[in-house]
């Protein structure tokens, strides 16, 4: 066998180790996430917006007040932490938002939510004991929006962008609830 394919034999060979390892101790990669990753993304002239999150199933289980406690920070979503991403200065609710990249936390409530953006990035949404990996101390924006109950429920976590009314929202919607976090 001459030397250019022993090379690439070799070669095949730790890529395949390296995904076998990486599948084995990180990640499966050949299996299904019971949370799919998602990113959503809002592009207007020269405003760009972008959320990265994992968006669990109801699967039948009661979902706010039960697997999403009440007035407890929650990662908004499930395993990484959800992150929010601008290029340029928002207003939200009155409070300013510089440009950049911020993890998203809320804490559901019955008829309203608090929504924080943080500044400090968190490779995971909790930890071991399954609790927020949050700190308070890096909260840029802390706001309260009202929850719309909807008529018919959400299978599965939805974050998007609604700029319908020429006035943009970001959305959180499962089960029967529903947020707008208003952004200028």
């Amino acid at each position: 066998m001459n030397t250019f394919l022993k090379r690439i034999l070799i070669l095949l060979t730790i890529v395949a180790l390296g995904l076998f390892l990486y599948s084995t101790f990180i990640e499966n990669i050949f299996e299904k996430r019971l949370s799919p990753k998602d990113t959503v993304k809002f592009e207007l002239n020269d405003l760009k917006l972008k959320v990265f999150y994992n968006r669990p199933y109801k699967k039948g289980r009661e979902i706010f007040g039960a697997l999403v406690p009440f007035n407890q920070v929650w990662r908004t979503g499930a395993n990484e932490a959800t992150t929010f991403e601008t290029n340029k200065d928002l207003e939200i609710k009155g409070i300013p938002l510089p440009a950049g990249k911020y993890t998203l936390w809320t804490v559901p409530r019955d008829s309203t939510w608090t929504v924080l953006f943080n500044s400090k990035q968190y490779s995971w949404g909790v930890n071991s004991e399954m609790q927020p990996m949050w700190d308070p101390n890096y909260d840029v924006v802390d706001i309260e929006v009202p929850v719309n109950k909807l008529d018919s429920p959400v299978e599965q976590f939805t974050i998007s962008f609604d700029n319908s009314t020429d006035s943009l929202a970001l959305t959180m919607a499962w089960d029967d609830t529903k947020i707008a976090v208003p952004l200028k």
